[in-house]
């Protein structure tokens, strides 16, 4: 058990075998997935079309600079993708309902579970065809890991924990920034904001190693990644709901 003052309330908390709490974990397991995003992203870049597969802002600018008709990635490749991950938003939506999810949900869990399937086509597809897909069965891929990236971050969303999404960082930049506004009272916040943005950093290297020195098995990453996500909330999460915290946990992990 844990002992912990987050915005304010005290809460006790429960730890796993290796004395790290919940709410520990459950940033610890954000942060993972926010590797596995960052590989994601980097493959698709330099892989799948020069897209992304996550991060839909660039994307976004991408589709600007071709209807301007400057130059820039294929449109099949960015529509694709955009549509892609709307698709796997809506049905990761439909899987966890907005509602208080404490500081997890087992939803969380099915969700991120059904985005695992998605990944293992992925793999299956890219292992067919060497690592080295053409145009047409690239816009498959970035389809599938479009879903994948969406049904992940509507996932993480429904947590409601602030400026973390686990696919882009933009969010996560401001909400850090601002807290130096009010520094003693946002160590625990920064640290984890801080960390995804690391973690994301971590997730496009290692993506684009992989890429340059093991191209065939560098998706490998992102769904060993997720597995691994998947199967440690299910068995030290899965009993992190609603009732047993108060909203303000959500958002803050202990000090």
């Amino acid at each position: 058990m844990h002992n912990a003052t987050i915005n304010g309330v005290a809460v006790t908390t429960t730890s796993n075998s290796a004395g790290i709490s919940e709410v520990g974990l459950r940033d610890l397991l954000l942060h993972a997935l926010t590797v596995s995003s960052g590989a994601v992203d980097a493959i698709s870049f330099l892989a799948l079309g020069k897209v992304f597969s996550a991060f839909m802002t660039g994307n976004i600018a991408f589709l600007g600079l071709r209807i301007a008709r400057a130059p820039g990635p294929g449109i099949v490749s960015i529509l694709v993708s955009m549509a892609a991950f709307a698709v796997g938003v809506y049905v990761s939506t439909r899987i966890v309902p907005f509602e208080n999810c404490g500081i997890w949900s087992q939803r969380v869990t099915v969700a991120l579970g059904g985005s695992l399937i998605v990944h293992a086509i992925f793999l299956d597809v890219w292992f067919a065809t060497k690592g080295q897909p053409p145009i047409d069965v690239a816009h498959i891929l970035l389809g599938l890991w479009g879903v994948a990236m969406g049904m992940q971050s509507a996932a993480v969303r429904r947590l409601q924990v602030n400026g973390v999404f686990t696919t882009a960082a933009t969010a996560t930049v401001i909400f850090l920034v601002g807290d130096f506004v009010n520094w003693r009272d946002t160590v625990a916040e920064r640290r984890r904001l801080t960390g995804v943005l690391v973690s994301l950093f971590i997730g496009a290297t290692a993506g684009g190693l992989l890429l340059v020195h093991a191209q065939i098995y560098a998706p490998v990453l992102p769904f060993v990644i997720t597995v691994a996500v998947v199967i440690t909330a299910a068995i030290f999460l899965k009993s992190s709901d609603a009732a047993k915290y108060p909203k303000q946990l959500q958002n803050q992990p202990e000090n």
